[in-house]
């Protein structure tokens, strides 16, 4: 079962969507019975039949539960559920806040499914839209540029200083020995028995050495302080895994739950700088990514980083990805902490500090949108929303809404030659059989007006020397495809949707070369591929251009038909793009 209630003491038990198990504590509230059937409703909930696959969902929805039945005590209302009525909910409702308002909703809908004990007026009301508006959704800002850097580069100091001080304790360690033996408080000595024993705390370490060694230690700092300081070295702390956690989220772009859930056996090494990673998604289960090299090589040092603390780790931790020392924590260590305490201290050790020289506040979910416009701006082209588990509206106001006037003023700029780009490429292509620039002016003078060509122009054009491989082109320098006054760098099948583009019988032989080329790349390729690379100009050279060609001048394309030898070097193509 996804999910049971417990009656003594009442508790509801989620097995989740990752296989682990939590369960939400709902004994001692003031209206027992009521609680009782809010459990049922709770349970419920449990993922598959309800919304509730991660544990801060279910704390959310154990939260609402608990809320309720203090505040409608609170009101005077100690009855079951059978008892509640439309007002008490309105009046309760309209008192709190639209998440509460949704939990509860689909917690009485969840235990009426259940039990059949609402009374039809409220019935209705569940079924009927929210009482409170849902909040504006704000999007996340992206970090700017320095902002971006002043993090990434207090993570790589403090992991890079760690790891070096780790190797020189590592090597300390060789030449020292049990400091019962040595009868002394050396780093080398500590560093070994930490290495053997354990992360230690200052009392534990007294305890071992009592009656054995009675001076203090090496340096002016005493005992506790070299303790301290060979165990810090040694073992990550929360400090140094909140660095590792921060750069591995600002590397790889893996939504923040699936970096903090992530277990040894999430990571799989295909080769030696390649992972695949698998994680859950709160909301929408398991997802997979193959990060790139720098974080592949940034979770093979952290993985290195802690082997010395991963010996003395508990069994319900020896497969956590994340942990760190703690002498107070079991065996020394401790696993993620849910708080936001290490973070914090992060960030006012490090100073970090935003563009307005006030503290940086850090949002892993900011770091991930950062990492999608930084990808962005490098020209990325892979999938078309970040988070499938969103729709396009909420992945819009999320990541892609412009939050500054220059942001705003650039991505109005690109739908504006989006827009251009779309209606020129709805043109007609123009196909003419005409010789001589007077016929053409007086047959076309739709096409001469489009083209915004003179007689002289008009003349040159038609007497090919503006000739490209597939049409003749009447500005090579406008800048269509290319920075503007230089020669376009299009491909030959771009020209198909090109409005500059002019088509006469001469261009035959190189149109039917490019149909060829067409037919045998869609023998080697997929059919989505095809048609993401090749489909509109396939279709615009099928049924358009050819077939006004044909029409126009039969002759001279049966002819053309005899020129072609269906082969890859007759097309001026790159290594990449030759037929297999």
């Amino acid at each position: 079962m996804p999910a049971i209630v417990i009656e003594e003491p009442l508790a509801v038990r989620f097995v989740l969507r990752n296989g682990s198990t939590w369960t939400a504590d709902l004994a001692g509230l003031p209206n027992p019975q009521l609680a009782r059937d809010l459990a049922v409703g709770l349970a419920g909930c449990a993922h598959p039949h309800g919304g509730i696959g991660a544990e801060n969902t279910a704390r959310r929805y154990a939260a609402s539960v608990r809320q309720m039945v203090k505040k409608l005590a609170k009101m005077g209302f100690v009855g079951s559920a059978a008892g509640l009525t439309k007002a008490l909910l309105l009046r309760y409702w309209m008192a709190g806040t639209h998440e509460c308002e949704c939990g509860t909703r689909i917690v009485l809908k969840a235990m009426d499914e259940e039990n059949d004990c609402l009374r039809p007026e409220v019935r209705a009301l569940l079924e009927g839209h929210a009482v409170l508006p849902h909040p504006p959704v704000g999007s996340y800002e992206a970090y700017s540029d320095g902002e971006w850097e002043r993090m990434h580069s207090a993570c790589r100091r403090v992991i890079e200083d760690s790891r070096a001080r780790q190797s020189q304790m590592l090597k300390a360690a060789e030449a020292g020995q049990d400091p019962r033996e040595s009868r002394r408080h050396s780093e080398d000595d500590i560093a070994y028995l930490l290495l053997r024993d354990g992360p230690m705390s200052g009392l534990a370490y007294r305890e071992y050495i009592k009656g054995y060694v009675r001076r203090r230690a090496e340096g002016p700092d005493g005992t506790y302080a070299a303790l301290r300081r060979v165990r810090e070295a040694l073992f990550p702390t929360p400090r140094v895994q909140t660095a590792y956690r921060l750069l591995f989220g600002m590397y790889s772009g893996i939504v923040p739950d699936g970096i903090a859930d992530l277990e040894l056996g999430d990571v799989e090494w295909a080769g030696d700088s390649t992972i695949l990673l698998s994680y859950y998604k709160g909301r929408s289960g398991p997802e997979g990514a193959t990060p790139p090299r720098e974080a592949a090589r940034l979770l093979q040092w952290w993985l290195a980083h802690a082997e010395p603390l991963r010996r003395f780790a508990p069994e319900g931790l020896r497969q956590a990805l994340w942990i760190a020392c703690e002498p107070h924590g079991v065996n020394g260590v401790l696993g993620l902490q849910k708080n936001n305490q290490p973070q914090r201290a992060f960030i006012r050790d490090m100073n970090l500090v935003d563009d307005r020289c006030e503290r940086l506040e850090i949002n892993r979910s900011r770091i991930r949108t950062t990492y999608e416009e930084r990808l962005a701006r490098r020209g990325w082209t892979g999938r078309t929303t970040i988070d499938p588990n969103h729709t396009s509206r909420t992945e819009g106001d999320h990541y892609v809404t412009p939050t500054t006037p220059a942001q705003l003023a650039a991505v109005e700029s690109i739908i504006e030659d989006g827009q251009a780009d779309v209606l020129r490429k709805a043109l007609p292509p123009v196909v003419l059989s005409s010789q001589t620039a007077a016929e053409a002016a007086n047959a076309f003078p739709e096409a001469v007006r489009r083209l915004e060509l003179d007689a002289a122009a008009l003349a040159e054009l038609l007497g090919g020397e503006h000739d490209v491989f597939t049409a003749a082109c009447a500005d090579q320098l406008a800048g269509l495809h290319g920075p503007k006054g230089k020669p376009c760098p299009a491909r030959p099948w771009v020209c198909l949707l090109c409005p500059l583009a002019l088509f006469l019988p001469r261009h035959g032989a190189n149109l039917l070369r490019l149909k060829a080329f067409f037919a045998r790349q869609f023998r080697q390729m997929p059919v989505d591929q095809f048609l993401r690379s090749f489909g509109p100009y396939a279709d615009r050279l099928d049924n358009e251009i050819l077939p006004k060609l044909t029409q126009l001048s039969k002759t001279a394309v049966d002819r053309a038909r005899l020129e072609v030898a269906d082969d890859d070097t007759e097309l001026p193509l790159r290594p990449e793009e030759i037929s297999a």
